[in-house]
């Protein structure tokens, strides 16, 4: 699942959320994330191996805690970095006695906007 850049409100499915909170390399790696990092980078500041690594970062991605931007090289390898894409997460019942997620967001630069919307034709091609 991935989150539409153009709509501030789409929040992600609970239990993703849950899922990605619960796991402990999840947290980990959520804690160690500084600036915007790469999978590598990420492996490298956790001690968590590369394979469980991508799959974590898969898991938070689609639970919208972080963000997948790529980095766009002019030798045409670009690379994928990820960054954190809240401030905070709240789980609170709506008015029909559900739970619901809500995800506080930084606000983004015109520069990450982009970034954003160029990841996501990417992903679409």
């Amino acid at each position: 699942m991935v989150r539409d850049p153009f709509v501030d409100d789409a929040e992600p499915d609970l239990q993703s959320v849950l899922d990605a909170l619960d796991d402990p390399n999840c947290r980990k790696i959520v804690q160690a994330m500084s600036g915007a990092m790469t999978a590598n980078e990420v492996s490298d500041a956790t001690d968590i191996p590369l394979s469980t690594t991508y799959r974590k970062l898969d898991l938070l991605t689609e639970a919208s805690i972080l963000d997948e931007r790529t980095e766009i090289r002019s030798d045409g390898h670009h690379t994928t970095k990820y960054v954190l894409a809240f401030e905070s997460v709240e789980i609170g019942l709506t008015e029909d006695r559900e739970f619901a997620v809500d995800i506080s967001r930084p606000a983004q630069s015109a520069d990450e906007q982009l970034a954003q919307l160029w990841n996501e034709v990417r992903k679409e091609t």
